[in-house]
């Protein structure tokens, strides 16, 4: 795309947050060229936390941001959907602290993003495209990224389970493959994992309409899985959601390895405090290196 966009009409949407449980309304409406994602928390004069890098607080089962001590929890999936369908400005009014999570997927966000449409403006869009390998890792996991023209993920999951075991992904992130291919996929989770994770406060909304979860052998939702590897498929829909914290269009080839959440944000990071990691680039100029290495 060349050029900035917003969405055109406001919409909204209404559920439970994933972890806290509450009830919570959010709407999607238009912002001026150069805002960025801003979410405004609407039970609290519309206190704005932009959907920044800077802002990262907790990333442990999600990702949360927080600015003057305002939080705001789960973020990623819909600021996956708002990244991969090219969408650079909107405010997102939210009146609790978790953003609802639906169907546990990117879906229900995508087809709020087709409803209300796409306004371009006449600004050019900018986009950041990595100059040099970055790497992170420990554990055993390992998140990298490498110089590309455009944005592409490698995804690598192991989960010991029948139903999942070794998962891998490639794509080349545009806004029909995304649609067709991520948003979809859900949140998921183990059965022998529940009481632990409420001890902590987490998933207390969790359910399985919201949510795929395995037992011992099987998965426990009536319909089964949306795709034989849709484990993998979710890691790619949140691995999105964090790299949308760069703020800009990311133009890299993104592998990772078992990574999750901390990893994902530790990458943007170490990325967004070295300036020369990094160029950023008009659509033309994008175009122009596109045409001269195929020429080449």
């Amino acid at each position: 795309m060349r050029f900035e966009t917003t969405v055109q009409r406001p919409v909204e949407a209404s559920g439970v947050g994933l972890h806290s449980g509450v009830p919570v309304s959010i709407r999607i409406l238009p912002a001026p060229p150069s805002t960025g994602i801003v979410f405004l928390r609407s039970d609290l004069e519309n206190f704005p936390i932009p959907a920044s890098w800077r802002h990262v607080a907790r990333v442990s089962y999600a990702t949360s941001l927080m600015r003057q001590g305002v939080l705001i929890s789960t973020t990623e999936h819909l600021l996956s959907v708002l990244y991969s369908m090219g969408i650079d400005n909107v405010y997102i009014e939210i009146d609790n602290l978790e953003v609802p999570i639906l169907d546990g997927s990117g879906l229900p966000f995508v087809k709020l993003i087709q409803e209300a449409g796409i306004r371009t403006y006449r600004r050019r869009k900018r986009y950041l495209r990595i100059r040099r390998p970055v790497s992170v890792e420990g554990g055993g996991k390992r998140i990298s990224i490498l110089p590309s023209d455009s944005f592409l993920l490698t995804c690598d999951i192991f989960f010991d389970h029948p139903c999942v075991g070794r998962q891998t992904m490639d794509i080349e992130v545009t806004p029909e493959h995304y649609a067709t291919e991520i948003a979809p996929a859900r949140t998921f989770g183990f059965s022998w994992e529940l009481d632990q994770m409420r001890d902590m406060g987490l998933i207390r909304g969790a359910t399985l309409e919201n949510a795929v979860c395995f037992d011992r052998t099987s998965v426990m939702n009536p319909g089964g899985l949306r795709f034989p590897d849709e484990c993998c498929r979710h890691k790619v829909l949140d691995l999105i959601g964090d790299l949308a914290l760069i703020g800009k269009p990311l133009l890299g080839h993104v592998i990772a390895e078992r990574a999750g959440h901390a990893m994902h944000a530790a990458l943007v990071s170490k990325i967004m405090s070295d300036p020369s990691l990094y160029e950023i680039l008009s659509f033309d100029q994008v175009a122009t290196r596109v045409a001269h290495a195929l020429v080449s």
